[in-house]
């Protein structure tokens, strides 16, 4: 698409149940916690988030609050839940793939509290579904 810049495929998020445990299993893998943070979900606390790292990989690792574990659990068929690619710039980006009839899933690009200055992402489907994520570390 004419005017889309993807640098790199940035992370892979995993929700976990229990996000100890998931950080533990991927530093024997030689991964190492790049960043953690918290994070609210539909105004819930309790959510948690830490990015593992291996050269250019780095997996996000999330722990959903209490009340959405057990979606997280009842999956069945794997638990990889996006695939988010590096921008320079999310809000052209946002309004590019937005005004191409892409299926954007949040109003406009949203900022976590993550990283040393934040960053802010949206979310697009795929044709099966798929979400695909566009995210810039500020």
């Amino acid at each position: 698409m004419k005017g889309l810049k993807i640098n790199h495929l940035q992370h892979i998020g995993i929700p976990v149940t229990d996000i100890e445990v998931s950080t533990a299993f991927y530093e024997k893998l030689g991964f190492q916690n790049a960043m953690a943070s918290t994070f609210e979900f539909n105004g819930e606390p309790g959510g948690r988030v830490v990015m593992m790292q291996l050269g250019a990989i780095i997996l996000e690792l999330y722990q959903m609050p209490e009340t959405e574990l057990a979606k997280i659990r009842e999956r069945k068929d794997g638990k990889i839940d996006h695939i988010a690619f590096d921008v320079d710039d999310v809000e052209a980006t946002f309004l590019l793939l937005k005004a191409a009839g892409y299926t954007i899933l949040e109003v406009q690009p949203v900022f976590l509290a993550f990283w040393t200055r934040g960053c802010k992402y949206f979310n697009m489907l795929g044709p099966d579904g798929e979400r695909l994520e566009f995210n810039q570390i500020l």
